[in-house]
Protein backbone atom coordinates (compact mmCIF):
# COMPACT_ATOMS: atom_id res chain seq x y z
CA UNK A 1 0.00 0.00 0.00
CA UNK A 2 1.22 3.39 -0.59
CA UNK A 3 2.61 4.86 2.33
CA UNK A 4 1.09 7.99 4.06
CA UNK A 5 3.89 10.42 3.49
CA UNK A 6 1.78 12.74 7.02
CA UNK A 7 2.48 9.65 8.97
CA UNK A 8 6.12 9.65 7.90
CA UNK A 9 6.38 13.45 8.47
CA UNK A 10 4.95 12.91 12.35
CA UNK A 11 7.52 9.87 12.38
CA UNK A 12 10.42 11.78 11.77
CA UNK A 13 9.49 14.75 14.00
CA UNK A 14 8.15 17.48 11.34
CA UNK A 15 5.15 19.57 10.88
CA UNK A 16 3.08 18.82 7.41
CA UNK A 17 2.32 22.07 5.38
CA UNK A 18 -1.19 21.54 4.46
CA UNK A 19 -2.92 23.54 1.11
CA UNK A 20 -6.26 24.02 1.30
CA UNK A 21 -8.60 23.79 -1.94
CA UNK A 22 -12.10 25.60 -2.46
CA UNK A 23 -12.31 25.73 -5.84
CA UNK A 24 -13.73 22.80 -7.35
CA UNK A 25 -11.44 22.11 -10.39
CA UNK A 26 -9.11 19.38 -11.10
CA UNK A 27 -6.45 21.57 -12.75
CA UNK A 28 -6.52 24.15 -9.99
CA UNK A 29 -5.91 21.37 -7.48
CA UNK A 30 -3.18 20.22 -9.82
CA UNK A 31 -1.91 23.43 -9.97
CA UNK A 32 -1.68 23.57 -6.22
CA UNK A 33 -0.12 20.05 -5.78
CA UNK A 34 3.17 21.05 -8.03
CA UNK A 35 3.89 23.59 -5.85
CA UNK A 36 4.94 21.11 -3.14
CA UNK A 37 2.66 21.24 -0.57
CA UNK A 38 2.72 18.10 1.88
CA UNK A 39 -0.79 17.58 1.57
CA UNK A 40 -3.96 19.22 0.11
CA UNK A 41 -7.48 19.52 1.98
CA UNK A 42 -10.12 19.48 -0.69
CA UNK A 43 -12.88 21.38 1.48
CA UNK A 44 -16.28 19.95 1.00
CA UNK A 45 -18.09 21.83 4.33
CA UNK A 46 -17.08 25.46 3.17
CA UNK A 47 -15.93 25.32 0.03
CA UNK A 48 -18.09 24.70 -3.58
CA UNK A 49 -16.76 20.99 -4.42
CA UNK A 50 -19.13 18.55 -4.16
CA UNK A 51 -18.79 14.70 -4.57
CA UNK A 52 -18.30 14.97 -8.56
CA UNK A 53 -15.76 17.50 -8.66
CA UNK A 54 -13.99 16.06 -5.57
CA UNK A 55 -13.14 12.94 -7.99
CA UNK A 56 -11.38 14.68 -10.83
CA UNK A 57 -9.47 16.32 -7.88
CA UNK A 58 -8.23 13.54 -5.90
CA UNK A 59 -7.38 12.41 -9.52
CA UNK A 60 -5.34 15.37 -10.05
CA UNK A 61 -3.56 15.38 -6.50
CA UNK A 62 -2.14 11.83 -7.59
CA UNK A 63 -0.18 13.37 -10.22
CA UNK A 64 1.60 14.15 -7.50
CA UNK A 65 3.35 12.67 -3.96
CA UNK A 66 1.37 15.43 -2.20
CA UNK A 67 -0.90 13.61 0.28
CA UNK A 68 -5.14 14.10 -0.54
CA UNK A 69 -7.07 15.16 2.85
CA UNK A 70 -10.92 15.48 2.29
CA UNK A 71 -13.17 18.41 4.56
CA UNK A 72 -16.45 16.05 4.93
CA UNK A 73 -19.46 18.44 5.60
CA UNK A 74 -20.77 16.96 8.87
CA UNK A 75 -20.45 13.33 11.08
CA UNK A 76 -22.09 11.83 8.57
CA UNK A 77 -21.24 7.67 7.83
CA UNK A 78 -22.18 8.13 4.01
CA UNK A 79 -20.02 11.12 2.88
CA UNK A 80 -16.71 9.71 4.86
CA UNK A 81 -16.92 6.10 3.44
CA UNK A 82 -17.21 7.72 0.20
CA UNK A 83 -14.39 9.80 0.62
CA UNK A 84 -12.47 7.19 1.56
CA UNK A 85 -13.69 4.70 -1.30
CA UNK A 86 -12.32 7.89 -3.29
CA UNK A 87 -8.81 8.16 -2.49
CA UNK A 88 -8.72 10.28 0.97
CA UNK A 89 -5.22 9.43 2.71
CA UNK A 90 -7.11 11.57 5.48
CA UNK A 91 -10.47 12.89 6.46
CA UNK A 92 -11.03 16.24 8.62
CA UNK A 93 -14.68 16.06 10.37
CA UNK A 94 -16.12 19.31 11.70
CA UNK A 95 -18.01 19.72 14.78
CA UNK A 96 -16.63 17.37 17.25
CA UNK A 97 -18.56 18.12 20.39
CA UNK A 98 -18.06 14.81 22.67
CA UNK A 99 -16.53 11.65 22.80
CA UNK A 100 -19.42 9.82 21.62
CA UNK A 101 -19.41 11.97 18.29
CA UNK A 102 -15.21 11.06 18.44
CA UNK A 103 -15.95 7.47 18.41
CA UNK A 104 -18.80 7.65 15.86
CA UNK A 105 -15.95 9.41 13.71
CA UNK A 106 -13.29 6.21 14.59
CA UNK A 107 -16.28 4.24 13.97
CA UNK A 108 -17.53 5.32 10.41
CA UNK A 109 -13.44 5.46 9.05
CA UNK A 110 -12.68 1.83 10.40
CA UNK A 111 -13.03 -1.50 9.17
CA UNK A 112 -14.57 -4.47 10.99
CA UNK A 113 -14.33 -5.75 13.00
CA UNK A 114 -12.94 -2.81 15.04
CA UNK A 115 -15.51 -0.39 12.85
CA UNK A 116 -18.21 -0.14 11.25
CA UNK A 117 -16.51 1.15 7.88
CA UNK A 118 -18.44 -0.65 4.67
CA UNK A 119 -16.34 -2.11 2.14
CA UNK A 120 -16.12 -0.51 -1.40
CA UNK A 121 -12.84 1.20 -1.76
CA UNK A 122 -13.19 1.85 -5.60
CA UNK A 123 -10.38 4.05 -6.33
CA UNK A 124 -8.33 3.49 -3.00
CA UNK A 125 -7.41 0.15 -4.99
CA UNK A 126 -5.97 2.27 -8.14
CA UNK A 127 -4.30 4.82 -5.24
CA UNK A 128 -3.35 2.85 -2.95
CA UNK A 129 -3.23 -1.01 -4.22
CA UNK A 130 -4.37 -3.92 -3.56
CA UNK A 131 -3.62 -4.37 -0.69
CA UNK A 132 -4.97 -1.11 0.50
CA UNK A 133 -8.23 -3.39 3.04
CA UNK A 134 -5.15 -4.60 4.97
CA UNK A 135 -3.70 -1.64 5.86
CA UNK A 136 -6.29 1.45 5.67
CA UNK A 137 -7.28 1.44 8.87
CA UNK A 138 -3.39 2.06 10.17
CA UNK A 139 -2.59 4.28 7.39
CA UNK A 140 -5.37 6.71 6.78
CA UNK A 141 -5.50 9.76 9.10
CA UNK A 142 -8.50 10.65 11.41
CA UNK A 143 -8.61 14.49 12.34
CA UNK A 144 -11.80 15.34 14.92
CA UNK A 145 -12.04 19.70 14.53
CA UNK A 146 -12.02 21.48 17.93
CA UNK A 147 -14.00 24.53 17.27
CA UNK A 148 -16.99 24.58 19.95
CA UNK A 149 -17.38 25.89 23.68
CA UNK A 150 -18.96 22.11 24.01
CA UNK A 151 -15.73 20.42 22.60
CA UNK A 152 -13.66 22.34 24.81
CA UNK A 153 -15.59 21.31 27.79
CA UNK A 154 -15.68 17.90 26.72
CA UNK A 155 -11.51 17.92 25.61
CA UNK A 156 -10.28 15.30 27.48
CA UNK A 157 -12.87 12.86 26.87
CA UNK A 158 -12.67 13.40 23.11
CA UNK A 159 -8.47 13.20 22.78
CA UNK A 160 -8.95 9.92 24.89
CA UNK A 161 -11.17 7.91 22.41
CA UNK A 162 -9.19 5.48 20.83
CA UNK A 163 -8.36 5.27 16.91
CA UNK A 164 -8.52 9.67 16.93
CA UNK A 165 -5.19 10.47 15.05
CA UNK A 166 -5.48 14.19 15.22
CA UNK A 167 -7.66 17.04 16.47
CA UNK A 168 -7.94 19.95 13.94
CA UNK A 169 -8.77 23.75 15.07
CA UNK A 170 -11.23 25.77 13.30
CA UNK A 171 -10.12 29.49 14.65
CA UNK A 172 -13.11 31.01 13.47
CA UNK A 173 -16.08 28.84 14.89
CA UNK A 174 -13.68 28.29 18.31
CA UNK A 175 -13.52 32.09 18.07
CA UNK A 176 -17.38 32.63 17.53
CA UNK A 177 -17.93 30.03 20.12
CA UNK A 178 -15.31 32.48 23.10
CA UNK A 179 -17.66 35.27 21.85
CA UNK A 180 -14.37 36.93 20.05
CA UNK A 181 -13.99 38.24 16.49
CA UNK A 182 -13.97 34.96 13.75
CA UNK A 183 -10.75 35.14 12.33
CA UNK A 184 -7.54 33.07 11.29
CA UNK A 185 -4.11 34.23 13.13
CA UNK A 186 -5.66 35.37 16.26
CA UNK A 187 -4.39 37.47 18.91
CA UNK A 188 -7.35 37.60 21.08
CA UNK A 189 -6.30 36.63 24.37
CA UNK A 190 -9.17 34.14 25.30
CA UNK A 191 -8.68 32.55 21.69
CA UNK A 192 -4.84 32.30 22.17
CA UNK A 193 -5.75 30.80 25.68
CA UNK A 194 -7.83 28.27 24.15
CA UNK A 195 -5.35 27.43 21.20
CA UNK A 196 -2.41 27.01 23.91
CA UNK A 197 -4.94 24.70 25.68
CA UNK A 198 -6.03 22.43 23.33
CA UNK A 199 -2.22 21.64 22.23
CA UNK A 200 -1.25 20.96 25.44
CA UNK A 201 -4.20 18.73 26.22
CA UNK A 202 -3.49 16.95 22.49
CA UNK A 203 0.28 16.29 23.17
CA UNK A 204 -0.74 15.22 26.72
CA UNK A 205 -2.81 12.24 25.12
CA UNK A 206 -0.21 11.70 22.25
CA UNK A 207 -2.70 13.08 20.00
CA UNK A 208 -1.45 15.40 16.96
CA UNK A 209 -2.93 18.77 16.59
CA UNK A 210 -3.47 20.87 13.36
CA UNK A 211 -4.85 24.38 12.84
CA UNK A 212 -5.85 26.54 10.19
CA UNK A 213 -4.33 29.68 9.73
CA UNK A 214 -4.19 33.13 7.47
CA UNK A 215 -0.29 33.77 6.58
CA UNK A 216 2.78 31.88 6.58
CA UNK A 217 4.13 33.86 8.99
CA UNK A 218 1.57 32.56 11.93
CA UNK A 219 1.56 29.21 10.74
CA UNK A 220 5.65 28.91 11.20
CA UNK A 221 4.80 30.76 15.18
CA UNK A 222 2.20 27.78 15.31
CA UNK A 223 4.75 24.85 14.52
CA UNK A 224 7.30 26.88 17.05
CA UNK A 225 4.79 26.41 19.67
CA UNK A 226 4.74 22.26 19.05
CA UNK A 227 1.77 22.27 16.16
CA UNK A 228 2.69 19.34 13.24
CA UNK A 229 -0.20 20.31 10.78
CA UNK A 230 -0.26 23.70 9.52
CA UNK A 231 -3.03 24.71 6.38
CA UNK A 232 -2.05 27.84 5.29
CA UNK A 233 -4.99 30.26 3.50
CA UNK A 234 -6.82 28.43 0.33
CA UNK A 235 -6.07 28.31 -3.46
CA UNK A 236 -9.26 30.75 -3.89
CA UNK A 237 -7.19 33.44 -1.25
CA UNK A 238 -4.19 33.03 -3.37
CA UNK A 239 -6.00 33.86 -6.39
CA UNK A 240 -7.51 36.65 -5.09
CA UNK A 241 -4.80 38.30 -3.38
CA UNK A 242 -2.42 37.59 -5.86
CA UNK A 243 -4.80 39.51 -8.77
CA UNK A 244 -5.53 42.12 -6.23
CA UNK A 245 -2.10 43.02 -5.74
CA UNK A 246 -1.56 43.07 -8.99
CA UNK A 247 -4.45 45.27 -10.21
CA UNK A 248 -3.79 47.65 -6.94
CA UNK A 249 0.23 47.67 -8.58
CA UNK A 250 -1.19 48.63 -12.03
CA UNK A 251 -3.46 51.33 -10.68
CA UNK A 252 -0.50 53.28 -8.98
CA UNK A 253 0.42 53.93 -12.87
CA UNK A 254 -0.29 57.40 -14.18
CA UNK A 255 -2.49 57.63 -17.09
CA UNK A 256 -0.44 58.08 -20.44
CA UNK A 257 -0.98 61.15 -22.14
CA UNK A 258 -3.06 60.41 -25.83
CA UNK A 259 -1.24 60.85 -28.71
CA UNK A 260 -2.67 63.18 -31.38
CA UNK A 261 -2.77 61.51 -33.89
CA UNK A 262 -4.43 64.16 -36.11
CA UNK A 263 -2.66 65.52 -39.01
CA UNK A 264 -1.91 69.39 -38.95
CA UNK A 265 -3.53 71.58 -42.10
CA UNK A 266 -0.40 72.47 -43.35
CA UNK A 267 1.07 69.03 -43.25
CA UNK A 268 -2.00 67.89 -45.31
CA UNK A 269 -1.09 70.70 -47.53
CA UNK A 270 1.70 69.31 -48.50
CA UNK A 271 1.01 66.41 -50.24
Amino acid sequence: MRANNIRKIWQEGGAVVNGWLAIPSSFSAETMAHQGWDSLTIDMQHGVTDYTSLIPMLTAISTTDTMPVVRVPWLEPGILMKALDAGAYGVICPMINSAADAEAFVQYTTYPPRGQRSFGPIRSFLYSGADYPTYADDTIVRFAMIETKQALDNLDEILAVEGLDAIYIGPADLSNALGCTPKFDQDEQPVVDAIDHILARAKAHGVRAGIHNGSAEYALKMIEKGFQFVSIGSDARFMAAGAKATVDKMKQVPAVASTNTSVSKNSAASY
